[in-house]
């Protein structure tokens, strides 16, 4: 059986220098905001060519606490990609403003700037971009539109750790840039993790304040603030992870290269490729109208997939009298109907691949 991802295989290659840095870690015994949080921080932001990072405890954190950095009026709506992860609308509705949904392209899955606009109204304070799984949103386009009607912009980077967009790396284009390390990230870590990017002193102080009880010294609390800070021990294991990451971007590209031309099924709706975006290929999504009847055909062939994801956020039951109120959403639905995300592990090898070409191929 072929799984989708299988994370002991996909970790294995930096086994003995995790366990090298563990015992360090163990050694010095400082395990909250150290020495390694720190490096990794610096690390990241030079990777990525910006000035700031602050490490946080999650994704989903890096996204409330973005936007608890803008300080906006208690009736702010934000706009977010309709067909996005529910964590993007979690973050907005935890700070007590209303998401408004915007359709996705139907070829990319990303927001479509064309129908932002319309959206836009008096209350309208930011524009939360998905960069969705891995390939960049049209950054040229978004950021018109943003400072056109003064808008703030966050992007959510979980899933395109090392993406670009015109030669510039993806979390770097709007006020803040808001990445997960869960553990099947391109860049994932042992556990939880997740960081924020931007250009900003203040906000960076404001951050490293809010991360930390809201507190620059300890029992002194300037600020209304969370325990949300990167593990030490998890920046460990990404600091070694993050000297890997070109090498994970570029095998995940190899693997796409190798479906885009091995899959000729014409059943088969299969990623576009977009001029001047480098996708990291966090996955892999083709599209089929019989998609439920290929996720099962490939199972009993041995190939296991996931649904990235099969219930739009206005359908959610915990959601839908909220998103709703607006409008219908039929291109995201049509997405979430027909979405299945192919095996696309750093630890999948160009044989499996060809495998899985070969069985998509005779899929009637």
């Amino acid at each position: 059986m072929l799984d989708y991802e299988n994370l002991n295989l996909v970790n294995k290659s930096f086994e003995n220098e995790f366990a090298s840095e563990f015992q360090k870690f163990l050694n010095k015994g400082w395990y909250i905001l150290g020495e390694n949080v720190a490096r990794f921080e610096e690390e990241f932001a030079n990777y990525n060519n910006i000035l700031y990072c602050v490490g946080v405890a999650s994704g989903l954190d890096a996204l409330i606490m973005s936007i608890k950095s803008l300080r906006l009026s208690s009736d702010s709506q934000i706009i977010v990609p309709a067909n996005t992860y529910i964590a993007t609308i979690i973050s907005i509705i935890q700070n007590g403003f209303e998401p408004i949904l915007v359709e996705p392209d139907i070829h990319t899955y990303n927001i479509d700037p064309n129908l932002i606009e319309e959206s836009i109204n008096k209350k309208t304070k930011a524009i939360m971009v998905v960069h969705l799984y891995g390939k960049p949103c049209d950054m040229d386009k978004i950021k018109k539109i943003a400072q056109k009607h003064k808008l703030a912009v966050i992007e959510d980077c979980a899933q395109a750790h090392g993406a670009e967009y015109k030669g510039q790396k993806i979390g770097t284009f709007g006020n803040f840039g808001a990445f997960s390390f869960y553990p099947t990230k391109n860049l994932g870590c042992l556990g939880d993790g997740g960081c924020i990017t931007l250009h900003n002193r203040k906000q960076y102080d404001y951050l490293k304040m809010v991360r930390n009880y809201g507190s620059e010294k300890k029992y002194f609390n300037k600020v209304i603030g969370m325990n949300s800070r990167l593990d030490e021990l998890q920046a460990c294991f990404l600091r070694v992870k993050l000297k890997s990451l070109d090498k994970i971007n570029n095998h995940k590209r190899k693997i796409a290269a190798i479906y885009d031309k091995g899959i000729s099924n014409e059943r088969i709706i299969k990623p576009v490729r977009i001029t001047n975006c480098k996708d990291v290929f966090h996955i892999y999504p083709v599209r089929c109208e019989r998609r439920d009847k290929l996720k099962e055909y490939l199972l009993n062939n041995g190939i296991k997939t996931e649904i990235h994801y099969p219930v739009p956020p206005h359908k959610q039951a915990a959601y839908k009298k909220r998103l709703k109120k607006y409008r219908d959403y039929p291109i995201s639905e049509k997405i979430h109907d027909t979405i299945l995300s192919l095996p696309i592990s750093y630890a999948h090898n160009v044989n499996e691949i060809y495998k899985v070409c070969e069985v998509i191929n005779k899929f009637k």
